[in-house]
């Protein structure tokens, strides 16, 4: 009979009434709670939680049952709050239990009001709301509550769904806040959740201390031996009149990236005993005072007009007001991390953010922890790469002659594809080129990716290990890609139709080469022994990147979600999803650039070369100072994702006959007879051909890139030379520099 009851249970259950996706964002909010939280009660993804509150999917059982059981008790606590001139609509509070109808409510419960009258009494002083001011704030605000925010009269603070401050105390008001000056003089710090605050700080050094002891800023550290992010402020050109700052730098100090040391607001810094790191008063400027035990005291400075913002990834973010540069920032960081410089300085730092390089000891037999080695971390010293590795001036290649050329034996040469052919007689007589370009590539093949952790270990005539990260010098000139391994059967193709998987340009190998892992392996893959001469190999390894790449991809698949486009669309409606996305949210379309140029920019800080400072070939740069200058993690990272869209089109060659005419880093362009990706993408019954492309959201999946005929690529191949690669081009058609670089 249990049974019986149980099965009822459920079937009312899967049929439990919720409330509207407006009000379920709202009840989260108002308890505090975070997305990524309800995800994880519910043991569902991100994406899921973003999808069920912006209305485009509903919860099924049998977490329906448990989200509505969340949102009833949410909605007991918050009702939803009354609205001045203008009726009380029924608003539901909660799943019905069995054989009720549901519960509404029309006004605020007392209770609710005294559970929240004491939450801001410690927060820096404000003005009252204006009377005329839009309720912008996700929490509600009884009655009886004391505000400590205000909202400006003629501006709507802040959009609604704007990410809330996280649920730690200290970081109430969110990882940053845009600092402006109002019409009347005020000095107002615009925070995340629609929260602004008034600033009493009357100089840079008083409003470092006002954000260390007042604002409530930063943001909870992500992982356990990790730290807590320091707060930011963005500084508007107003904000730095007020403050004695230049709105923006001269020739020299642009150059110099940052103001003289002699600059005033330089000296009241020293005289006030805070410290600037070695990059100085720049774009991103860090204060700091030496950290006590484990209190820091440190804030970040973000300087828009000083080109802190590069418009290749934050498009025109430094333009915006202050409220929507902070709900777009504050999006970023929520999802990813706190901005600490460029996109490429960040996607470094949600690394280290991940597996810092020291953790807490054990208590010792005083019962005094020590700092100790963070197991999957890369140390607190970095190590030296291998010889092979090490870019040109490099000081392991100090004894090199000065214009000596090192051929591929001498130089590990990983780098993303950019390869193009002639069309056949029969690709000119279709109409048009398409181009299908991979999502988050090099996050894709950051994903489950083994990369060594210490330094190298040099091995003579080595047995290949397909599960040892390292470096390999191994002929692999005899591998045909006429004939290839496909599982457990060899396939014919048209080798002269295909690049080589193991060169940037796609070119066959002519000897001997440096490779990284993922290479080697592919080779192994399609059918052909590999003999290694020798080889630096890296005992110490593991996935390094798996919690860097699963952070990133769940910012962008959410953000995506924001703008329309879910992981569940059929192609079709995928297609459709994505033209013109952007113009759904410019401000989210500014997020998903950014949250790529993380990926990339990460990546590449890798194996960051010297930025000028005098340096001269032979010498070392700061950058070798830093445990994460790792270039054998970038030249892993890069060769399995070349590796990955060369399987990818093997697939496809082998299935349709169909090859691509020109490949640049993550997008590859075939010549067809349609517009779409969906005019030679063998779709059957609405499902891929297994392990090749296939369109979606998620990163590794294929988007349309853009679509030009075929005379248009004769055309411009004949014009600007037969080497020109039309993967670079196909998005609008404009050829507007040579093809040297992007």
């Amino acid at each position: 009979m249990s049974e019986l009851f149980d099965a009822v249970d459920a079937l009312i259950a899967s049929r439990a009434t919720l409330p509207p996706p407006a009000e379920r964002k709202r009840l989260r909010a108002a308890h505090g709670l975070t997305i990524d939280e309800v995800a994880t009660a519910l043991k569902v993804r991100r994406a899921t939680v973003s999808g069920w509150e912006s209305g485009k999917t509903e919860p099924r059982p049998p977490e329906r049952d448990a989200y509505a059981r969340l949102l009833k008790q949410l909605a007991e606590l918050y009702p939803a709050p009354e609205e001045s001139a203008a009726p009380v609509p029924a608003t539901f509070t909660g799943a019905p239990a069995p054989g009720e109808a549901p519960t509404l409510s029309t006004g605020p419960a007392p209770e609710a009001a005294a559970m929240t009258a004491h939450e801001n009494t410690q927060t820096p002083a404000a003005a009252p709301v204006a009377a005329d001011a839009p309720a912008a704030e996700t929490r509600p605000a009884p009655a009886t509550r004391t505000s400590t925010s205000r909202r400006p009269a003629a501006k709507k603070a802040a959009p609604a769904n704007t990410p809330a401050g996280g649920t730690d105390p200290r970081f109430e008001n969110g990882p940053l806040a845009v600092v402006d000056v109002d019409e009347n003089g005020q000095v107002l710090a615009y925070c995340t959740g629609g929260l602004v605050l008034d600033v009493p700080a009357k100089s840079i050094p008083a409003l470092v201390d006002w954000t260390l002891k007042e604002a409530r800023l930063g943001q909870p550290k992500l992982s356990g031996p990790g730290k807590e992010g320091d707060p930011l402020l963005v500084l508007t050109e107003a904000a730095l009149e007020r403050y004695g700052l230049p709105v923006k730098l001269s020739d020299e100090e642009r150059l110099a990236g940052r103001l003289p040391e002699g600059h005033k607001v330089a000296k009241q810094l020293a005289r006030a005993e805070w410290k600037l790191t070695k990059r100085g008063f720049g774009p991103w400027a860090r204060i700091y005072r030496p950290a006590q035990g484990s209190e820091r005291a440190c804030v970040q400075l973000c300087i828009p007009s000083w080109d802190a913002l590069d418009t290749r990834h934050w498009n025109g973010a430094a333009e915006l007001p202050p409220a929507e540069l902070a709900r777009l920032l504050g999006t970023y960081a929520a999802r990813v991390i706190t901005p600490r410089g460029s996109t490429a300085v960040t996607g470094l730092e949600l690394m280290t953010a991940f597996h810092p390089a020291t953790r807490a000891s054990e208590p010792d037999a005083d019962g005094c922890r020590h700092s100790e080695y963070n197991p999957g971390g890369l140390g607190k010293d970095p190590v030296d790469c291998a010889p092979c590795e090490a870019p040109d001036g490099h000081p392991l290649l100090a004894d090199l002659p000065r214009f000596h050329q090192r051929t591929p034996a001498e130089v590990l040469m990983e780098e993303a594809y950019d390869w193009a052919r002639p069309l056949t007689d029969d690709e000119c007589m279709r109409s048009n080129l398409v181009g299908i370009d991979v999502n988050m590539a090099f996050a894709a093949g950051a994903n489950g990716l083994v990369v060594g952790l210490g330094a190298p270990t040099h091995v003579k005539t080595p047995a290949f290990d397909p599960k040892l990260p390292g470096s390999w010098l191994v002929d692999l000139s005899h591998v045909d890609l006429s004939r290839v391994k496909s599982g457990k059967d060899w396939v014919q193709l048209n080798g002269d139709l295909l690049p080589s998987p193991f060169t940037p340009k796609g070119t066959r190998p002519e000897g001997p080469a440096w490779y990284a892992t993922p290479t080697v392996a592919y080779a192994v893959e399609l059918g052909y022994d590999v003999a290694p001469l020798e080889a630096y190999v890296r005992y110490e390894n593991g996935r390094y990147l798996d919690a860097w790449y699963g952070r990133l991809r769940d910012a962008y698949l959410a953000t995506m979600a924001d703008l329309g486009v879910g992981v569940d669309l059929p192609p079709q409606e995928f297609l459709a999803a994505m033209d013109g996305y952007r113009q759904c949210d410019p401000e989210m379309a500014i997020v998903v650039s950014a949250i790529k140029a993380t990926v990339k920019g990460g990546i590449g800080k890798l194996r960051e070369r010297p930025r000028g400072e005098g340096w001269k070939p032979g010498q070392p740069w700061r950058a070798l100072s830093r445990p994460t200058w790792r270039p054998d993690i970038r030249a892993a990272v890069i060769s399995r994702t070349r590796v990955n869209m060369h399987r990818k089109i093997l697939k496809h060659a082998a299935f349709t006959g169909q090859y691509p005419v020109a490949i640049l880093s993550d997008c590859a362009v075939y010549a067809v007879d349609g517009t779409s990706p969906l005019d030679f993408l063998p779709y059957r019954e609405g499902k891929p051909l297994p392990g090749g492309w296939k369109l979606g959201v998620n990163p590794g999946l294929v988007k349309h890139e853009g679509t030009q005929t075929v005379l248009w690529g004769e055309g411009v191949r004949e014009q600007h030379g037969g080497d020109l690669n039309l993967a670079r081009y196909i998005k609008d058609g404009n050829i507007t520099h040579n093809d040297g670089g992007e």
